[in-house]
């Protein structure tokens, strides 16, 4: 679905297309955002604006190099843009880059940088919330590397948009005790004791 921003339109590739882009990169990557949801889900139930990708700041380099040629643009500071030279190593409070590939095509790709230490994920809104690295994601039917629901779920309680309540709706049938418990706990430290998505899960 194309969508205009200030900085240029954004015409996200199929989830496909993403995929096969992605496909030669040898570091962790995990499809995020609302596709995440929907692959848990196993279905598609809403329009998407952009793609995200989850990758580890540790590998952030291994980005450019996986798509040669094209534009990359970092969120420095959050709110704007300005060009991410080739081996440049982002400050710790840059997480989002957007791609294209040449300064007349549309925004295509949005990669996320997450923290982590060792062998677990930290989440970078609050360090108290961890999860090891091999929980961080899941791997789909069809092969896709894909962020865990809960942790999307986490990311999107914050700002609680409309699409981000749908997303949270389909995902609850697909949680389990595990995950359920998880998101439980986390909401609350991230977001306070009354958000009304930890209510929800505490009522199963």
């Amino acid at each position: 679905m194309r969508t205009e921003t200030p900085w240029g339109p954004w015409d996200p590739p199929p989830l496909g297309e993403a995929v096969r882009l992605l496909s030669p990169l040898r570091t962790p990557w995990w499809i995020a955002g609302g596709y995440a949801v929907e692959l848990a889900v196993g279905r598609a139930y809403r329009d998407h604006g952009d793609i995200d990708v989850l990758l580890l700041r540790r590998d952030q380099l291994a980005a450019q190099q996986v798509l040669p040629g094209w534009e990359w643009w970092a969120a420095d500071p959050p709110g704007t843009l300005r060009p991410w030279h080739p081996g440049e190593i982002l400050p710790a409070h840059v997480h989002d880059i957007w791609c294209r590939p040449g300064p007349a095509e549309p925004w295509r790709v949005q990669f996320m940088l997450d923290d982590a230490e060792g062998a677990d994920w930290v989440f970078r809104r609050d360090p108290r919330i961890r999860l090891p690295l091999d929980r961080l994601g899941e791997i789909s039917g069809d092969g896709v590397p894909y962020v865990a629901p809960e942790v999307q779920l986490l990311y999107k309680s914050r700002s609680r948009r409309p699409k981000d309540e749908q997303d949270f709706e389909a995902a609850l049938p697909v949680l389990d005790e595990n995950r359920r418990s998880w998101l439980t706990e986390t909401i609350p430290l991230a977001e306070g004791a009354d958000h009304p998505w930890a209510a929800r899960l505490r009522a199963g």
